[in-house]
């Protein structure tokens, strides 16, 4: 919106405007009256006479009495009467009369940009609560600030809305999807063994149960993701060693990161800490952990690096994997969103994690991102307020 007048300064200028040209064209067009008249009365008089007049007018003080003389014997006693009978009243009158069209003209014509953006919103709001949530308002170069940045607001508003049904329309098809896999499973096992298909023994019901396990760990992503966007997501918030934090993580994935031949590197800082809630951020890094594991592992390595800021904590997830591409790297933080490729379902995982991720950093206030790593790769790069040097003893 820069260069662009707020509201008020808008409709200030262009009323002022307005003002000041009726004013000013009531004022030029008795002046016009006023020469005009005089004009027509010097045109009658004598040349010598008209040549005194002037002379006199240009210098009142050299002889008042004579000019008052000449005054009165040339020019109509009308010109010198007081009061509401004189013509030059009624003149005014005309200019007032004729102006008033010209100002109520010139008022439509400047209000016109604002007017019509107005309209334009209005419209739009009322498409949009019909259910039209495609609509957009253009928007008018000539508006002010706050009436651009309103249509622009509602443009977003109905974008976010319409991406937002799309969402709600996709995720239930896919929730029903992940819901009815581990049902279906379960229950054809359960069946199975009832029907004597399958022996009544342990390594049956384990089967059933890691199903079962996977039903529970997607409903409890889901009530986490709830919660978050309902802002009721609940931090126990304490001062914490981020770097112990990770290197414990770490320990309890070091059976699947051996077993893909990781080589991890570490740059933390065990001096820092960090005011938050320590299992929530613990369940962060599992979920970029798990992340890294099913689609970055193929890079064979893992940088995990800390750095203090002013206020807050920068903790960067880098590996050599596939890369994720630009147009897909805010995607990967939507609900059950997958890429074709290098993220595909076979990969396994519910399609929530990075989600999840999302959720807790914004209910610490922080944020995170997905960048291209140089020379290949991701980087999963989280900022953290409430960072704190690591107290003495």
């Amino acid at each position: 919106m820069r260069g662009q007048r707020p509201l008020g300064r808008w409709v200030g200028w262009r009323m002022s405007l307005l003002a000041l040209a009726a004013v000013l064209l009531i004022a030029a067009g008795m002046y016009l009256w006023f020469l005009f008249g005089d004009w027509w009365v010097l045109r009658q008089v004598p040349a010598a006479a008209r040549a005194e007049i002037l002379q006199l007018r240009a210098d009142p003080q050299q002889n008042e009495a004579r000019l008052w003389v000449l005054f009165s014997h040339y020019y109509p006693v009308r010109y010198f009467l007081p009061g509401i009978a004189s013509r030059d009243w009624w003149v005014l009158a005309g200019l007032l009369l004729a102006t008033v069209p010209l100002i109520l003209l010139a008022g439509f014509r400047l209000s016109r940009p604002l007017a019509s953006q107005f309209s334009a919103i209005a419209a739009a709001a009322r498409r949009v609560a019909s259910g039209a949530l495609d609509t957009r308002v253009d928007v008018a170069e000539s508006a002010p600030a706050e009436v651009r940045r309103l249509a622009l607001d509602l443009n977003s508003l109905t974008a976010r809305l319409q991406q937002y049904e799309r969402d709600v329309r996709d995720s239930s098809a896919i929730l029903a999807h992940e819901l009815r896999t581990p049902l279906n499973a379960a229950s054809v096992r359960i069946q199975g063994i009832l029907d004597e298909v399958f022996p009544a023994d342990a390594r049956q019901l384990q089967m059933v149960k890691r199903q079962l396990d996977l039903l529970n760990t997607l409903v409890g992503d889901l009530h986490t993701l709830s919660l978050a966007e309902a802002g009721q997501l609940v931090l126990d918030a304490r001062p914490f060693v981020l770097a112990a934090l990770v290197e414990e993580r770490l320990a309890w994935f070091a059976p699947q990161l051996q077993a893909e031949a990781i080589q991890v590197h570490l740059e933390l800082d065990p001096e820092q800490c960090l005011f938050a809630d320590r299992d929530r951020i613990g369940q962060l890094l599992n979920i970029l952990l798990d992340n890294f594991l099913r689609y970055g592992a193929s890079g064979g390595e893992l940088d995990i690096v800390q750095r203090a800021q002013a206020d807050s904590l920068l903790l960067e997830f880098r590996d050599r994997g596939p890369g994720i591409p630009e147009a897909d790297r805010e995607r990967v933080f939507h609900r059950f969103w997958r890429a074709d490729s290098s993220r595909a379902r076979h990969l396994g995982g519910s399609g929530l994690g990075l989600s999840i991720a999302r959720a807790i950093c914004d209910a610490h206030r922080g944020s995170i991102r997905a960048l291209e790593r140089p020379g290949g790769g991701v980087v999963m790069s989280i900022e953290l307020p409430g960072a704190t040097p690591r107290p003495m003893g």
